[in-house]
């Protein structure tokens, strides 16, 4: 009997996947970039090579001629990468999302127009009420960066920040202590046949850590003050060595500080640092040596700290050099910016692609978790407790 023969070809009968129509969600972002203006800082969100990978994906950017000066990046820079230069402040708060390292000013927020998105840090024992207000009045949907979430839970932009305070602090002591600054004349790194600089660190957290990095890195010896064992212990892991770990015994900590020619402060509260060395403990701190409280941000934890600026850093008390700026990260100012960039640029990118910020959120709650202000509205309850105002559940508001 003859074999019928198929009208279809193998490869026609196999299975194959179903092709379904897809449609894209993806936005082009108008993203205004403003010159910082707030006293010491020097930061801006994105790098050239930041703007040249969202222009390249559509996005249009608009940056106010000089906003990278600070952090040594050029109009020039920023035009060849696709952006658009403007000396109009005015014109770039008018974009509709605006991406700022410094929460803006209440001037600064007049010029934005309503139901616009702010992307910036929020600084929230800076604030007051009327900052809040003023960003309702207008409808505006508010970002604030340190309160974003990675996948892992963390918070991005905040351990960034951290890692660099705490590695520029050591750098920082390292520069007061030569004896052209009218220092002491050490050097941090452990030079054959002398002693090395002694180093005490108070607070366990990242800060604290790449504090620590850095003077082992440099030869220093390390200890390592903290109550609480578990960050202790962290630490020492991440470190990859062991180095001198306490909790914070007054005899103990007193005994290094007697000892020490640099002490950093890397401690922090809830809503300010707890003061953990009192006057009496600096008197009896070595003459010429160093502190650098980078905890000042939050009130400092040494008691003889007050607030000193980039342009007079230092002041001396009881023989004791204190370095008490707020915000170190801006004394890198390039550094911290290629840094915050390389959180900004994927976030922005992600915001695209979901089609805007509400479709962002919905799908990624590391990003809903830094809404603070949803068309006005507070969606935050800590600024809601904070400022005694009303609040929303953002769940109740986009779904």
């Amino acid at each position: 009997m003859q074999k019928l023969k198929s009208p279809f070809s193998k490869a026609q009968l196999l299975p194959k996947e179903e092709r379904l129509e897809i449609s894209s969600d993806s936005t082009s972002l108008f993203i205004g970039i403003p010159k910082e203006r707030s006293f010491q800082e020097k930061r801006i969100c994105l790098t050239p090579d930041a703007v040249s990978a969202l222009t390249n994906n559509g996005h249009r950017v608009l940056i106010e001629s000089g906003a990278g000066n600070n952090a040594a990046f050029e109009d020039k820079e920023y035009s060849e990468a696709g952006a658009e230069i403007t000396s109009d402040t005015a014109k770039v708060f008018s974009s509709p999302i605006i991406l700022k390292v410094e929460p803006p000013t209440l001037d600064e927020i007049e010029m934005i127009k309503p139901n616009a998105v702010l992307i910036s840090a929020l600084q929230l024992k800076m604030q007051k009420e009327a900052y809040f207000q003023s960003l309702a009045k207008k409808k505006i949907t508010a970002l604030g960066f340190e309160f974003i979430k990675d996948n892992d839970g963390t918070f991005p932009a905040v351990r960034q920040i951290s890692e660099i305070a705490g590695a520029a602090s050591i750098l920082i002591a390292s520069e007061i202590m030569s004896i052209t600054n009218e220092g002491n004349g050490l050097m941090l790194g452990n030079i054959s046949g002398v002693p090395p600089t002694e180093v005490v660190i108070i607070g366990a957290g990242i800060v604290g850590e790449y504090a620590a990095k850095s003077a082992i890195g440099l030869g220093a010896n390390v200890r390592v003050f903290d109550n609480s064992i578990t960050k202790l212990r962290t630490l020492q892991a991440n470190i990859g060595r062991r180095v001198y770990t306490s909790t914070m015994q007054p005899k103990n900590l007193m005994k290094a500080l007697m000892r020490c020619d640099v002490a950093i402060g890397a401690s922090k509260g809830k809503n300010r640092a707890p003061i953990l060395v009192n006057e009496a403990m600096v008197e009896l701190m070595k003459h010429g040596a160093i502190i650098v409280d980078v905890s000042i941000d939050m009130g400092g934890c040494f008691e003889t700290s007050e607030l000193t600026t980039h342009d007079k850093p230092t002041f001396e008390k009881h023989g004791v050099i204190h370095y008490c700026v707020p915000n170190i990260p801006a004394r890198y100012s390039r550094t911290s910016s290629v840094s915050l960039s390389n959180i900004f640029t994927p976030y922005l990118l992600q915001i695209s692609e979901a089609g805007g910020l509400e479709n962002a959120i919905r799908q990624d709650h590391g990003l809903k978790n830094g809404l603070y202000l949803y068309h006005g509205v507070i969606t935050n309850k800590s600024i809601s407790n904070w400022f005694n105002l009303d609040s929303s559940d953002l769940n109740l508001l986009i779904f």
